[in-house]
């Protein structure tokens, strides 16, 4: 007994020491590499192998100068209000979300992510509610907060978050959609874009519902709000 319980902290040890040391090398790394490919990428691959569907993975990198400011402004009105104040966490948006949760038990959960956390999320993790997945996304946002900066993080969110039944980043959600580079989207177009992130397989920007053109709306109210970003 004496034997595994040595042999199991030796272990835990050396898988702790890895574990941080891969983790602090692939942010740093991806400070200045892009990421390849992405956690949710492979499972949705996997998931059209098992289903019998063909495998779909379109995606084109493209700095943040050759992304429509408009895009990135729309982006932080609808996902995150105070993303440039905030350092990964807002405790505010937390704190409404958890007084909303409380009165509405039963009812789908409001989530308070940041852009920085669902970041973190896409590059490095996979997508749960597991309390573990959760206290590694509080990890990884930290450790880009402290090394990317916010333009990296934007540049690497607008590159990699879902934007389609097999489309990811601004450039193929742009061309997709609106037969546009991200560089030339309009006020409209980027805000009806960024309408879509809650769920990007369902809604289609170019063929925006009634609830999509609302959702639309309010975020060009918000837009004129925030005015223009300052990184």
């Amino acid at each position: 007994m004496k034997k595994f319980v040595k042999f199991f902290l030796l272990f835990t040890k050396y898988f702790l020491i890895f574990f941080f040391a891969s983790s602090v090398f692939f942010v740093l790394l991806y400070r200045f590499v892009n990421p390849p490919v992405t956690p949710l990428m492979l499972i949705r691959n996997v998931q059209q192998l098992i289903s019998g569907e063909p495998l779909k993975l379109k995606k084109e990198w493209k700095s943040l100068d050759e992304i429509s400011n408009q895009l990135q402004l729309a982006v932080v009105a609808s996902e995150d209000n105070r993303f440039l104040d905030h350092n990964g966490f807002d405790l505010e948006a937390i704190k409404r979300a958890k007084n909303y949760n409380d009165v509405k038990q039963g009812k789908k959960v409001r989530g308070a992510s940041t852009i920085s956390q669902q970041t973190a999320k896409n590059v490095f993790l996979w997508p749960d509610r597991t309390w573990v997945r959760k206290g590694l996304e509080v990890y990884f946002t930290f450790l880009i907060e402290t090394v990317w900066g916010k333009k990296r993080i934007m540049e690497v969110y607008l590159n990699v978050i879902e934007t389609g039944d097999g489309l990811y980043g601004a450039e193929a959600a742009s061309r997709k959609y609106f037969n546009k580079p991200a560089l030339q989207l309009s006020r409209d177009q980027a805000a009806l874009l960024a309408a879509i992130l809650p769920n990007p397989r369902k809604w289609d920007p170019s063929r925006p519902s009634g609830y999509l053109l609302s959702r639309e709306s309010w975020i060009l109210w918000n837009m004129a709000n925030i005015g223009r970003l300052w990184y």
